[in-house]
């Protein structure tokens, strides 16, 4: 599979037959180079409800016939809004047609701010899980460090991890070092930084340079294969 980095906390997955969005915040991303309507998804998969998350995720469903895949509260929210939705939760996993996707922990929270300011509970935040060709891709989406990481790493097995570093919300570079070292995923990506001033760092100097030739820093439009 082919993944994509497109600023914040978004990926885009190809594989041979189908197109993944993972938390597809486009508009209000300044370092999204795409348009929410250049974007073609099958699936998105969304970490929890905070708005740089959901992003533009009903649009890009709506015009693309997408299904989304989250958890289940943030799924209900979702599906109220006319999109076609696949509730799961965390420990929970699913082989659908186009992959398997398993939520693990992650501690933050969840909620959506709606246009008239209303704040909608969406449930438990997520770290997601997605496999493919004998390929496992982690996306820990907005989470502080903890313990169960190294059971990820050891049952799990991901080969590449993309861990937030932009503090503040979510780990740090420290604590994202402890996580990498604990997965211990063949490749590390930062992720979730210099979107906005409270969130900016250095990801070269503060993260990946310190992990040596399995740490990289994607810019954003820059892909990888897994």
């Amino acid at each position: 599979m082919r993944v994509t980095y497109h600023g914040h906390s978004v990926l885009e997955i190809k594989t041979r037959d189908h197109s993944i969005w993972i938390d597809p915040f486009i508009n209000g991303n300044g370092q999204a180079a795409i348009k929410v309507g250049d974007i073609t998804a099958d699936v998105i998969l969304l970490t929890h409800g905070h708005n740089d998350h959901v992003g533009d995720t009903v649009e890009i469903a709506k015009a693309n016939n997408s299904l989304v895949v989250a958890p289940f509260e943030l799924a209900e929210y979702i599906g109220s809004l006319g999109v076609e939705t696949h509730p799961m939760h965390i420990g929970g996993s699913r082989t659908f047609d186009f992959g398997k996707v398993k939520f693990t922990q992650a501690f933050h929270g969840s909620s959506f701010t709606q246009e008239d300011g209303t704040v909608v509970y969406t449930g438990m935040p997520a770290g997601i899980l997605f496999s493919h060709g004998g390929k496992t891709l982690y996306h820990a989406g907005d989470t502080a460090l903890f313990s169960d990481m190294k059971l990820i790493g050891e049952f799990e097995k991901p080969d590449v991890a993309f861990l937030p570093i932009g503090d503040n919300f979510t780990m740090g570079p420290e604590d994202a070092l402890i996580a990498a070292k604990w997965i211990g995923a063949n490749l590390t990506v930062p992720i979730h930084y210099n979107t906005f001033p409270v969130i900016e760092q250095d990801p070269e100097s503060t993260f990946t340079s310190k992990l040596g030739n399995k740490g990289k820093v994607l810019q954003s439009g820059e892909s990888l294969n897994v």
